[in-house]
């Protein structure tokens, strides 16, 4: 996939993979790397569940997850699945009947361990269900949770045990000829996860659902997440992403497209380019930025901006974005429109000014399609 001809060095070649659907979202072959994330709340509690679901696929999520471990969850995932805006996947981890329940509660995929759901009958019944009702499947293997006879085998958990879970798990569902299925193979360790993924790759066409299981919290987990993520993105791995940490998963979806947007995989808002600020900025620059990142939050065109504290870097930065601030001297600085100087501007109404200058260029650019 080309960026830009003229820029080789940008260009990242995905790897080929088979397109799966997820309710009306295509996951894999040519279709925008997705975005994933889970709640966290009690899904029995309709209100609470669909409300998460709701900030996530209003931050931008593609696809949710919701967690269905007893009877009163999938009961309830009848309704959250007819109101929710997003399709949604339901995390199934030892009960087949579970998965069944799930399927005909209209989710759009089962997350499952086939090699967890009991005996070969029970796994058929669970993918008889997913067909019976336009399921896909995500096998999901986890370090954490592989087979004992790997670990047996292997001492302990390693890319070489999941790797030989997953394709085990493969086996089962080409078995009973069900091919809509995509694959997972997650670690808290990035090493472990990258090397699993690079090995998976070369071994199927299945799309790809790259994360790093339990990350950490906020900025810790979003650092891991970024390491680990984009060494697979940079590298073509990878249909549709989770960005786990143990904060609100509105930040998932965030961190999520922060990471695809640093690689030009997916756009979507507003992206920032900001200085880290020193003695010679014209204004408060880590003030002004995190002011426009709340004021701007709505703004879902993609749209770049450049703010920088003076005129070192400023002019050569507000050149390659749609707007462009250059701190100056004497409390003004100077806005760049479509990379050229267009007037200067106080710094303080620099605020709104900039937040009315992103909408208009918005609402210009959405005109335009």
């Amino acid at each position: 996939m080309s960026h830009n001809p003229l820029r080789p060095w940008r260009n990242i070649e995905r790897r080929k993979s088979r397109q799966v659907m997820v309710g009306d979202v295509a996951v894999g072959g040519a279709a925008p790397i997705t975005v994933q994330t889970m709640t966290n709340t009690i899904t029995s509690d309709v209100a609470a569940t669909l409300a998460q679901i709701e900030a996530c696929a209003e931050a931008g999520a593609d696809i949710v997850r919701v967690s269905c471990p007893d009877e009163a969850a999938t009961k309830a995932m009848h309704q959250i699945v007819r109101e929710s805006p997003v399709p949604l996947v339901a995390d199934i981890h030892f009960h087949y009947k579970r998965g069944i329940e799930a399927a005909k509660a209209g989710v759009a995929c089962l997350r499952i361990n086939p090699g967890n759901i009991g005996s070969p009958a029970r796994v058929r019944e669970v993918i008889a269900a997913a067909r019976d009702n336009g399921c896909s499947i995500r096998i999901g293997v986890n370090a954490g949770s592989l087979e004992k006879h790997l670990l047996e085998k292997y001492g302990e958990p390693c890319p070489d045990a999941m790797v030989e879970s997953g394709m085990d798990h493969i086996r089962i569902l080409e078995d009973n000829d069900f091919h809509d299925f995509k694959i997972s193979m997650k670690a808290s360790d990035v090493f472990m996860t990258a090397a699993a993924y690079n090995a998976l790759a070369d071994m199927t066409d299945a799309p790809i659902h790259l994360g790093i299981t339990e990350a950490g919290g906020l900025k810790s987990g979003t650092v891991k997440s970024a390491i680990g993520l984009g060494n697979l993105l940079w590298s073509g791995i990878g249909d549709t992403i989770r960005v786990s940490l143990s904060a609100d998963p509105v930040e998932e979806v965030k961190a999520g497209f922060e990471i695809l947007k640093s690689l030009g995989l997916r756009h979507r808002g507003v992206s920032i380019i900001s200085c880290p600020s020193c003695a010679r900025q014209g204004f408060d620059v880590i003030k002004t930025v995190a002011a426009l990142e709340d004021r701007l939050a709505h703004i879902r065109t993609p749209i770049s901006l450049s703010i920088i504290g003076c005129v070192v870097n400023g002019p050569g930065e507000a050149l390659m974005t749609d707007v462009g601030f250059t701190g100056g001297g004497a409390g003004a600085g100077m806005v760049y429109l479509a990379g050229k100087q267009d007037h200067k501007l106080e710094n303080d109404a620099m605020i709104d000014h900039i937040v009315e200058l992103v909408e208009s260029r918005a609402a210009e650019l959405e005109a335009s399609k």
